[in-house]
């Protein structure tokens, strides 16, 4: 790789990710998983009561990719999180589970594709 092609790789801002559902039990081992990366990690619970629904939409309107876990949250859940993901244009990825390990996997994927296209 050039010097020049490190430097723009390094200049470009990472992606902030979007975690919805399922993620009480590993929320630590998720964020650092993502730091480790250098990428930029918010999550939400997937419940949808009372603000929660506030404050999925906020945390859509601040990613660059939302990842929806299918198996822990509730149909309304993902569904919400869809259309909200949709009707910003906002990259949506849906995953039945998520474990630290499945998100290092992903966030290297995302990766490749990003280089990919800047090639």
């Amino acid at each position: 790789m050039s010097a020049s092609h490190a430097r723009s790789l390094v200049s470009q801002p990472r992606l902030r990710i979007g975690l919805v559902g399922g993620v009480e039990r590993s929320e630590v081992q998720l964020m650092q998983v993502a730091a480790a990366a250098g990428y930029e990690l918010e999550l939400h619970s997937g419940h949808m009561v009372g603000r929660r629904a506030q404050s999925l939409a906020a945390m859509i309107n601040r990613v660059d990719v939302v990842v929806i876990l299918t198996d822990v949250n509730s149909h309304n859940a993902v569904l919400a999180a869809r259309r909200l993901a949709v009707s910003r244009g906002c990259r949506l990825i849906l995953q039945r589970r998520c474990s630290p390990a499945r998100l290092g996997e992903l966030l290297h994927s995302l990766e490749a594709e990003t280089m990919r296209a800047a090639a």
